[in-house]
């Protein structure tokens, strides 16, 4: 790959990506859709924050159009605090909506290919891949081109208190949202026999989380059941491995999150299984001074994977881990390490744990949890 580089060969900059730009008379038939609809839906997928410059026009744009979102992937954090955001129930507002706008987000497993999605509704897809605007379901309307490009020119036309069509719809969707938040707190309040509600974990996380951090998600259940409660607090403010599940991705995203944004806190979620792929960068961290938060959701098991192994081969092989001392071993390789085993303490560790961390410190927090049924069903085979 290098040969020759001493002896003058030319090295070019990388080709610019060709960009597709939305067609404008696509636009104004979805607008029209917009008007006469009172159930509509908007999927934002990762392709909405490729251009990063961008993002806080997007979420103005979003916020002018006024179509409640579910965001997904990369996009998680690009609404902030805004109300316009659903959390919970995607597949029932899926099925009842007349009109679901899929922006930059593929029909794949995360949303069973298409098959949630009302085939009474009107579906438009945007995405800059040919392939994906019709891949698993055919839309009724797809606009071949970039989502953010398309978001900013559909808000130009769409005009002001459009969004009072949706009332009825917009309050039906936040009461689910809030009855599931209530749920959530109800379920994180459960004592477990063992070891720390994961539940209860993540809410006590968010409580603490900064307004200037950065989040990566790096593992299955554990994260998976983060993404549902820890709230990212702004976009580009969080990272996971993707829909293909690359575990091992955690130090390597924290470190360039941090290089990338020194006055922002950066925390990692880490499942058990996933700490091991890059745990030793730890030194790497200490020595390029690079605080991180680690918290490791430890159950000694590959839960994303035993929750569904076990009960379709009735077979835990592969799955089960030890609940080894990851806090011990990131005190070997220069961080601050903490044990958490009750749910009373979680309070008092965090609060440790960030002090450390403004010391100049990397912290590891070895969080035993326990088994519930929050994720019961989350299909990773």
């Amino acid at each position: 790959m290098f040969s020759g580089l001493s002896n003058g060969v030319e090295i070019h900059e990388p080709i610019p990506p060709l960009i597709p730009i939305p067609n404008s008379g696509q636009i104004n038939k979805l607008l029209d859709k917009l008007r006469s609809c009172s159930k509509p839906v908007i999927i934002v997928g990762s392709q909405v924050v490729l251009d990063t410059e961008k993002v806080f026009a997007y979420q103005k744009a979003l916020e002018h159009i006024g179509v409640p979102c579910f965001l997904s992937g990369m996009s998680r954090g690009l609404l902030g605090s805004s109300n316009l955001q659903m959390r919970h129930h995607r597949r029932e507002a899926l099925k009842a909506t007349d009109l679901c706008i899929l922006l930059g987000a593929q029909m794949d497993f995360r949303l069973s290919y298409g098959q949630n999605i009302n085939y009474r509704s009107y579906l438009v897809t945007v995405n800059r891949s040919k392939e994906d605007l019709t891949k698993n379901r055919k839309p009724n309307l797809a606009i071949l081109g970039d989502p953010g490009l398309f978001l900013l020119e559909l808000a130009n036309i769409v005009p002001e208190n459009l969004n009072e069509n949706w009332k009825e719809w917009y309050g039906e969707l936040r009461d689910r949202d809030e009855k599931r938040n209530l749920d959530i707190i109800k379920q994180s309040q459960v004592e477990l026999e063992q070891y720390i509600n994961p539940i209860y974990l993540c809410s006590e996380i968010d409580k603490v989380l900064g307004e200037k951090s950065i989040l990566i998600g790096d593992g299955g259940d554990f994260v998976g059941t983060a993404s549902y409660i820890i709230r990212p607090r702004g976009p580009l403010n969080w990272l996971d491995p993707g829909p293909f599940g690359t575990l091992g991705v955690g130090y390597g995203f924290a470190e360039a999150a941090k290089l990338s944004n020194p006055d922002h806190e950066v925390w990692i979620l880490f499942g058990d299984c996933s700490c091991a792929f890059s745990f030793m960068e730890i030194d790497t961290c200490r020595r390029h001074n690079l605080p991180i938060i680690a918290v490791i959701g430890n159950d000694a098991c590959c839960t994303q994977i035993w929750r569904e192994q076990v009960r379709i081969l009735e077979d835990d092989v592969g799955c089960m881990l030890d609940y080894s001392d990851y806090h011990l071993a990131g005190e070997g390789l220069g961080a601050k390490g903490f044990l958490i085993e009750r749910n009373e303490d979680v309070p008092s560790i965090l609060a440790k744990a960030k002090e450390e961390y403004a010391k100049g410190f990397s912290v590891v927090i070895n969080a035993k949890i326990g088994k519930t049924d929050f994720r019961k069903g989350s299909l990773s085979l």
